[in-house]
Protein backbone atom coordinates (compact mmCIF):
# COMPACT_ATOMS: atom_id res chain seq x y z
CA UNK A 1 0.00 0.00 0.00
CA UNK A 2 1.46 3.35 -1.06
CA UNK A 3 1.87 6.24 1.43
CA UNK A 4 -0.57 8.33 -0.63
CA UNK A 5 -3.22 5.61 -0.49
CA UNK A 6 -2.68 5.24 3.26
CA UNK A 7 -3.11 8.96 3.84
CA UNK A 8 -6.28 9.04 1.72
CA UNK A 9 -7.69 6.13 3.71
CA UNK A 10 -6.96 7.99 6.93
CA UNK A 11 -8.75 11.11 5.65
CA UNK A 12 -11.75 9.01 4.59
CA UNK A 13 -11.85 7.46 8.06
CA UNK A 14 -11.82 10.93 9.59
CA UNK A 15 -14.65 11.96 7.29
CA UNK A 16 -16.73 9.03 8.56
CA UNK A 17 -15.98 10.03 12.17
CA UNK A 18 -17.11 13.56 11.39
CA UNK A 19 -20.38 12.37 9.82
CA UNK A 20 -21.05 10.09 12.80
CA UNK A 21 -20.37 12.92 15.26
CA UNK A 22 -22.81 15.21 13.48
CA UNK A 23 -25.22 12.27 13.31
CA UNK A 24 -25.05 11.94 17.10
CA UNK A 25 -25.67 15.68 17.39
CA UNK A 26 -28.78 15.25 15.25
CA UNK A 27 -29.87 12.17 17.19
CA UNK A 28 -29.93 13.96 20.55
CA UNK A 29 -31.24 17.15 18.95
CA UNK A 30 -34.19 15.26 17.51
CA UNK A 31 -34.87 13.62 20.86
CA UNK A 32 -35.08 17.17 22.21
CA UNK A 33 -37.17 19.08 19.70
CA UNK A 34 -39.19 16.24 18.15
CA UNK A 35 -40.10 15.21 21.68
CA UNK A 36 -41.19 18.78 22.35
CA UNK A 37 -43.11 19.10 19.09
CA UNK A 38 -45.18 16.04 19.98
CA UNK A 39 -46.77 18.01 22.86
CA UNK A 40 -46.20 21.67 21.91
CA UNK A 41 -49.72 22.07 20.48
CA UNK A 42 -51.56 20.65 23.51
CA UNK A 43 -49.23 22.64 25.81
CA UNK A 44 -50.09 25.93 24.10
CA UNK A 45 -53.77 25.02 24.43
CA UNK A 46 -53.27 24.21 28.13
CA UNK A 47 -51.76 27.67 28.56
CA UNK A 48 -54.83 29.27 27.01
CA UNK A 49 -54.12 29.48 23.27
CA UNK A 50 -56.98 28.83 20.87
CA UNK A 51 -56.86 26.17 18.16
CA UNK A 52 -56.45 28.91 15.55
CA UNK A 53 -53.53 30.38 17.50
CA UNK A 54 -51.83 26.98 17.74
CA UNK A 55 -52.18 26.52 13.97
CA UNK A 56 -50.85 29.99 13.23
CA UNK A 57 -47.87 29.57 15.57
CA UNK A 58 -46.96 26.18 14.08
CA UNK A 59 -47.35 27.40 10.50
CA UNK A 60 -45.49 30.66 11.12
CA UNK A 61 -42.61 28.83 12.78
CA UNK A 62 -42.20 26.44 9.86
CA UNK A 63 -42.60 29.13 7.19
CA UNK A 64 -40.22 31.58 8.86
CA UNK A 65 -37.75 28.80 9.51
CA UNK A 66 -37.61 27.77 5.86
CA UNK A 67 -37.43 31.31 4.45
CA UNK A 68 -34.59 32.23 6.82
CA UNK A 69 -32.50 29.35 5.46
CA UNK A 70 -31.90 31.27 2.24
CA UNK A 71 -30.14 34.06 4.11
CA UNK A 72 -28.25 31.81 6.52
CA UNK A 73 -26.96 29.78 3.56
CA UNK A 74 -25.74 32.89 1.77
CA UNK A 75 -24.04 34.15 4.92
CA UNK A 76 -22.32 30.78 5.33
CA UNK A 77 -20.86 31.02 1.82
CA UNK A 78 -19.80 34.64 2.11
CA UNK A 79 -18.17 34.37 5.53
CA UNK A 80 -17.29 30.64 5.47
CA UNK A 81 -18.03 30.68 9.19
CA UNK A 82 -19.85 27.36 9.02
CA UNK A 83 -19.13 26.44 12.61
CA UNK A 84 -20.25 29.81 14.03
CA UNK A 85 -23.62 29.59 12.31
CA UNK A 86 -24.04 25.93 13.22
CA UNK A 87 -23.20 26.48 16.89
CA UNK A 88 -25.42 29.56 17.22
CA UNK A 89 -28.30 27.78 15.50
CA UNK A 90 -28.06 24.68 17.66
CA UNK A 91 -27.94 26.71 20.88
CA UNK A 92 -31.18 28.49 19.92
CA UNK A 93 -32.72 25.30 18.53
CA UNK A 94 -31.92 23.14 21.56
CA UNK A 95 -32.31 25.35 24.59
CA UNK A 96 -35.56 26.98 23.52
CA UNK A 97 -37.14 23.60 24.31
CA UNK A 98 -36.39 23.18 28.04
CA UNK A 99 -37.08 26.92 28.46
CA UNK A 100 -40.73 26.08 27.72
CA UNK A 101 -40.87 24.60 31.23
CA UNK A 102 -40.52 28.15 32.59
CA UNK A 103 -43.48 29.63 30.72
CA UNK A 104 -46.88 30.35 32.30
CA UNK A 105 -48.65 32.01 29.37
CA UNK A 106 -49.09 30.94 25.77
CA UNK A 107 -47.47 34.08 24.31
CA UNK A 108 -43.88 33.50 25.56
CA UNK A 109 -44.31 29.78 24.87
CA UNK A 110 -45.28 30.60 21.27
CA UNK A 111 -42.21 32.82 21.02
CA UNK A 112 -39.98 29.93 22.11
CA UNK A 113 -41.62 27.57 19.60
CA UNK A 114 -40.82 30.03 16.80
CA UNK A 115 -37.32 30.64 18.23
CA UNK A 116 -36.64 26.89 18.11
CA UNK A 117 -37.52 26.81 14.40
CA UNK A 118 -35.39 29.92 13.86
CA UNK A 119 -32.38 28.16 15.35
CA UNK A 120 -32.89 25.21 13.04
CA UNK A 121 -33.06 27.55 10.06
CA UNK A 122 -29.86 29.28 11.10
CA UNK A 123 -27.79 26.12 11.39
CA UNK A 124 -29.17 23.76 8.72
CA UNK A 125 -27.51 25.13 5.52
CA UNK A 126 -24.11 25.54 7.22
CA UNK A 127 -24.28 22.06 8.77
CA UNK A 128 -25.36 20.45 5.49
CA UNK A 129 -22.53 22.23 3.69
CA UNK A 130 -20.02 20.74 6.17
CA UNK A 131 -21.60 17.30 5.73
CA UNK A 132 -21.30 17.68 1.96
CA UNK A 133 -17.56 18.34 2.30
CA UNK A 134 -17.06 15.17 4.33
CA UNK A 135 -19.35 13.03 2.18
CA UNK A 136 -17.17 13.60 -0.89
CA UNK A 137 -14.95 10.97 0.77
CA UNK A 138 -17.71 8.45 1.46
CA UNK A 139 -20.20 9.14 -1.30
CA UNK A 140 -22.81 11.87 -0.82
CA UNK A 141 -25.68 9.41 -0.69
CA UNK A 142 -24.12 7.17 1.94
CA UNK A 143 -22.92 10.12 4.03
CA UNK A 144 -26.27 11.88 4.14
CA UNK A 145 -28.06 8.53 4.51
CA UNK A 146 -26.02 7.64 7.60
CA UNK A 147 -26.67 11.07 9.08
CA UNK A 148 -30.40 10.77 8.39
CA UNK A 149 -30.58 7.28 9.94
CA UNK A 150 -29.12 8.59 13.20
CA UNK A 151 -31.36 11.65 12.97
CA UNK A 152 -34.49 9.53 12.62
CA UNK A 153 -33.50 7.33 15.53
CA UNK A 154 -33.70 10.45 17.65
CA UNK A 155 -36.98 11.48 16.01
CA UNK A 156 -38.43 8.11 17.05
CA UNK A 157 -37.05 8.12 20.60
CA UNK A 158 -38.00 11.73 21.44
CA UNK A 159 -41.81 11.40 21.28
CA UNK A 160 -41.59 8.00 23.01
CA UNK A 161 -39.58 9.57 25.86
CA UNK A 162 -42.09 12.39 26.26
CA UNK A 163 -44.99 9.93 26.13
CA UNK A 164 -43.37 7.86 28.88
CA UNK A 165 -42.90 10.98 31.01
CA UNK A 166 -46.54 11.94 30.57
CA UNK A 167 -47.71 8.41 31.35
CA UNK A 168 -45.68 8.71 34.57
CA UNK A 169 -47.80 11.83 35.23
CA UNK A 170 -44.84 14.18 35.14
CA UNK A 171 -46.88 16.90 33.44
CA UNK A 172 -45.97 19.20 30.56
CA UNK A 173 -43.42 21.39 32.34
CA UNK A 174 -41.37 18.55 33.87
CA UNK A 175 -41.39 16.81 30.47
CA UNK A 176 -39.90 19.90 28.82
CA UNK A 177 -37.40 20.23 31.67
CA UNK A 178 -36.23 16.63 31.21
CA UNK A 179 -35.38 17.44 27.59
CA UNK A 180 -32.50 19.56 28.87
CA UNK A 181 -30.48 16.33 29.17
CA UNK A 182 -30.55 15.27 25.48
CA UNK A 183 -30.05 18.94 24.54
CA UNK A 184 -26.88 19.02 26.62
CA UNK A 185 -25.63 15.78 25.07
CA UNK A 186 -26.23 17.20 21.58
CA UNK A 187 -24.20 20.30 22.46
CA UNK A 188 -21.42 18.13 23.89
CA UNK A 189 -21.04 16.14 20.65
CA UNK A 190 -21.26 19.36 18.63
CA UNK A 191 -18.41 20.95 20.60
CA UNK A 192 -16.42 17.72 20.29
CA UNK A 193 -16.87 17.79 16.51
CA UNK A 194 -15.81 21.45 16.47
CA UNK A 195 -12.70 20.61 18.50
CA UNK A 196 -11.67 17.61 16.38
CA UNK A 197 -12.62 19.07 12.99
CA UNK A 198 -12.05 22.84 13.05
CA UNK A 199 -11.89 22.97 9.23
CA UNK A 200 -14.35 20.44 7.72
CA UNK A 201 -13.71 22.02 4.33
CA UNK A 202 -10.30 20.29 4.37
CA UNK A 203 -12.14 16.97 3.98
CA UNK A 204 -13.51 18.02 0.61
CA UNK A 205 -12.20 16.35 -2.55
CA UNK A 206 -11.87 18.51 -5.64
CA UNK A 207 -10.49 21.86 -6.60
CA UNK A 208 -12.52 25.04 -6.88
CA UNK A 209 -12.17 27.50 -9.72
CA UNK A 210 -13.84 30.78 -10.57
CA UNK A 211 -15.58 29.08 -13.49
CA UNK A 212 -17.33 26.56 -11.23
CA UNK A 213 -19.02 28.89 -8.74
CA UNK A 214 -22.36 29.33 -10.58
CA UNK A 215 -25.30 27.10 -9.77
CA UNK A 216 -25.80 24.90 -12.87
CA UNK A 217 -28.95 24.47 -14.92
CA UNK A 218 -29.36 20.89 -13.68
CA UNK A 219 -29.73 22.23 -10.11
CA UNK A 220 -32.68 24.47 -11.02
CA UNK A 221 -34.44 21.67 -12.91
CA UNK A 222 -33.88 19.36 -9.97
CA UNK A 223 -35.19 22.04 -7.58
CA UNK A 224 -38.41 22.31 -9.61
CA UNK A 225 -38.91 18.54 -9.29
CA UNK A 226 -38.22 18.63 -5.55
CA UNK A 227 -40.80 21.42 -5.12
CA UNK A 228 -43.41 19.28 -6.91
CA UNK A 229 -42.72 16.47 -4.44
CA UNK A 230 -42.90 18.87 -1.49
CA UNK A 231 -46.22 20.36 -2.60
CA UNK A 232 -47.71 16.91 -3.09
CA UNK A 233 -46.39 15.38 0.13
CA UNK A 234 -49.10 15.03 2.76
CA UNK A 235 -48.05 16.11 6.24
CA UNK A 236 -48.53 13.47 8.93
CA UNK A 237 -50.72 15.87 10.90
CA UNK A 238 -53.37 15.61 8.17
CA UNK A 239 -52.83 11.86 7.87
CA UNK A 240 -53.34 11.44 11.63
CA UNK A 241 -56.42 13.67 11.48
CA UNK A 242 -57.87 11.45 8.74
CA UNK A 243 -57.16 8.30 10.73
CA UNK A 244 -59.09 9.69 13.70
CA UNK A 245 -61.84 11.28 11.63
CA UNK A 246 -62.50 8.09 9.67
CA UNK A 247 -62.24 5.90 12.76
CA UNK A 248 -60.35 3.04 11.09
CA UNK A 249 -57.11 3.63 13.02
CA UNK A 250 -57.12 4.02 16.81
CA UNK A 251 -55.21 6.75 18.65
CA UNK A 252 -52.48 4.38 19.96
CA UNK A 253 -52.05 2.91 16.48
CA UNK A 254 -51.85 6.38 14.96
CA UNK A 255 -48.82 7.11 17.16
CA UNK A 256 -47.40 3.65 16.50
CA UNK A 257 -47.71 4.07 12.74
CA UNK A 258 -45.79 7.33 12.98
CA UNK A 259 -43.00 5.45 14.77
CA UNK A 260 -43.13 2.84 11.97
CA UNK A 261 -42.78 5.63 9.40
CA UNK A 262 -39.74 7.05 11.21
CA UNK A 263 -38.10 3.62 11.32
CA UNK A 264 -38.78 3.07 7.60
CA UNK A 265 -37.46 6.59 6.94
CA UNK A 266 -34.11 5.77 8.57
CA UNK A 267 -33.72 2.44 6.75
CA UNK A 268 -34.75 3.96 3.40
CA UNK A 269 -32.27 6.82 3.86
CA UNK A 270 -29.39 4.36 4.11
CA UNK A 271 -30.60 2.17 1.24
CA UNK A 272 -31.41 4.96 -1.21
CA UNK A 273 -28.34 6.91 -0.16
CA UNK A 274 -26.03 4.02 -1.07
CA UNK A 275 -27.95 3.44 -4.30
CA UNK A 276 -27.68 7.12 -5.19
CA UNK A 277 -23.88 6.91 -5.06
CA UNK A 278 -24.04 4.20 -7.74
CA UNK A 279 -26.91 5.33 -9.95
CA UNK A 280 -27.21 9.09 -9.38
CA UNK A 281 -30.39 11.16 -9.72
CA UNK A 282 -32.32 8.33 -11.41
CA UNK A 283 -32.80 6.80 -7.95
CA UNK A 284 -35.30 9.60 -7.28
CA UNK A 285 -37.53 8.20 -10.03
CA UNK A 286 -38.05 5.01 -8.02
CA UNK A 287 -38.41 6.74 -4.63
CA UNK A 288 -40.88 9.31 -5.97
CA UNK A 289 -42.94 6.71 -7.85
CA UNK A 290 -43.30 4.72 -4.62
CA UNK A 291 -44.22 7.74 -2.50
CA UNK A 292 -46.78 8.85 -5.12
CA UNK A 293 -48.77 5.70 -4.30
CA UNK A 294 -48.90 6.58 -0.58
CA UNK A 295 -51.76 9.15 -0.60
CA UNK A 296 -54.05 6.80 -2.52
CA UNK A 297 -53.62 4.19 0.22
CA UNK A 298 -53.55 6.60 3.16
CA UNK A 299 -56.88 8.21 2.28
CA UNK A 300 -58.72 4.99 1.59
CA UNK A 301 -60.42 3.03 4.35
CA UNK A 302 -59.04 0.10 6.30
CA UNK A 303 -56.06 -0.57 8.51
CA UNK A 304 -54.00 -2.55 5.98
CA UNK A 305 -54.04 0.20 3.31
CA UNK A 306 -53.13 2.68 6.06
CA UNK A 307 -50.15 0.57 7.10
CA UNK A 308 -48.94 0.13 3.51
CA UNK A 309 -49.44 3.84 2.88
CA UNK A 310 -47.41 4.78 5.96
CA UNK A 311 -44.57 2.49 4.85
CA UNK A 312 -44.49 4.13 1.38
CA UNK A 313 -44.76 7.56 3.00
CA UNK A 314 -41.74 6.73 5.18
CA UNK A 315 -39.76 5.50 2.16
CA UNK A 316 -40.37 8.79 0.36
CA UNK A 317 -39.43 10.79 3.43
CA UNK A 318 -36.19 8.83 3.82
CA UNK A 319 -35.27 9.55 0.21
CA UNK A 320 -36.04 13.24 0.72
CA UNK A 321 -33.84 13.54 3.79
CA UNK A 322 -30.88 11.69 2.28
CA UNK A 323 -30.94 11.71 -1.53
CA UNK A 324 -32.44 15.18 -1.85
CA UNK A 325 -29.61 16.66 0.24
CA UNK A 326 -26.98 14.48 -1.40
CA UNK A 327 -28.13 15.58 -4.84
CA UNK A 328 -27.66 19.25 -3.92
CA UNK A 329 -24.06 18.44 -2.97
CA UNK A 330 -23.49 16.55 -6.21
CA UNK A 331 -25.02 19.22 -8.43
CA UNK A 332 -23.38 22.34 -6.95
CA UNK A 333 -19.82 23.67 -6.51
CA UNK A 334 -18.37 23.72 -3.00
CA UNK A 335 -18.02 27.51 -3.02
CA UNK A 336 -21.81 27.90 -3.39
CA UNK A 337 -22.86 24.94 -1.26
CA UNK A 338 -24.30 26.95 1.63
CA UNK A 339 -26.32 29.17 -0.73
CA UNK A 340 -27.51 26.12 -2.66
CA UNK A 341 -28.81 24.48 0.51
CA UNK A 342 -30.40 27.76 1.57
CA UNK A 343 -32.21 28.16 -1.76
CA UNK A 344 -33.23 24.51 -1.80
CA UNK A 345 -34.59 24.55 1.76
CA UNK A 346 -36.47 27.80 1.29
CA UNK A 347 -38.12 26.69 -1.97
CA UNK A 348 -38.88 23.22 -0.60
CA UNK A 349 -40.43 24.67 2.57
CA UNK A 350 -42.58 27.19 0.71
CA UNK A 351 -43.80 24.47 -1.66
CA UNK A 352 -44.59 22.18 1.29
CA UNK A 353 -46.49 24.98 3.06
CA UNK A 354 -48.51 25.85 -0.06
CA UNK A 355 -49.25 22.22 -0.86
CA UNK A 356 -50.27 21.42 2.72
CA UNK A 357 -52.67 24.37 2.73
CA UNK A 358 -54.34 23.19 -0.49
CA UNK A 359 -54.50 19.59 0.73
CA UNK A 360 -56.14 20.74 3.96
CA UNK A 361 -58.80 22.63 2.00
CA UNK A 362 -59.36 19.71 -0.36
CA UNK A 363 -59.84 17.32 2.55
CA UNK A 364 -63.04 19.08 3.55
CA UNK A 365 -64.32 18.70 -0.01
CA UNK A 366 -63.27 15.26 -1.27
CA UNK A 367 -60.90 12.51 -0.13
CA UNK A 368 -60.47 11.46 -3.74
CA UNK A 369 -59.35 14.99 -4.61
CA UNK A 370 -56.70 14.83 -1.87
CA UNK A 371 -55.27 11.59 -3.22
CA UNK A 372 -55.36 12.74 -6.85
CA UNK A 373 -53.79 16.15 -6.11
CA UNK A 374 -50.98 14.67 -4.00
CA UNK A 375 -50.19 11.83 -6.39
CA UNK A 376 -50.35 14.02 -9.51
CA UNK A 377 -47.87 16.56 -8.18
CA UNK A 378 -45.39 13.86 -7.24
CA UNK A 379 -45.73 12.16 -10.62
CA UNK A 380 -45.09 15.58 -12.22
CA UNK A 381 -41.66 15.54 -10.59
CA UNK A 382 -40.56 12.41 -12.48
CA UNK A 383 -39.79 14.03 -15.88
CA UNK A 384 -38.01 16.90 -14.09
CA UNK A 385 -35.73 14.50 -12.21
CA UNK A 386 -35.06 12.63 -15.46
CA UNK A 387 -34.25 15.89 -17.25
CA UNK A 388 -31.99 17.04 -14.39
CA UNK A 389 -30.05 13.76 -14.57
CA UNK A 390 -29.65 14.18 -18.33
CA UNK A 391 -28.57 17.83 -17.96
CA UNK A 392 -26.01 16.83 -15.35
CA UNK A 393 -24.53 14.16 -17.64
CA UNK A 394 -24.39 16.63 -20.54
CA UNK A 395 -22.47 19.11 -18.38
CA UNK A 396 -19.79 16.56 -17.48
Amino acid sequence: MTPTHTSQTAVTRRAVYFIVLLGLVSLFSDVTYEGARSIAGPYLGWLGASAATVGIVAGAGELFGYVLRLWSGMIADRTRRYWSLTLAGYVLNLFSVPALALTHHWLPAAGLVILERTGKALRTPARDAMLSFASTRTGHGWGFGLHEALDQLGATLGPLLVAALLVAKSGYRPAFAWLLFPATLALFFLLLARLLFPQPRDLHIGAETVETTELPRSFWIYLAGACCVAAGYVDYALIAYHFQHSGHVSIPWTATLYAVAMAVDGAAALMFGRWFDRAGLKVLLVATALSALAPVLLFSRGFVPALLGVVLWGIGLGAQESVFRAAVAQLTPAARRGSAYGIFNMAFGLAWFAGSSVLGLLYGWSLAAVGIFAATLQVAALPLFWHAAHAQRSAL
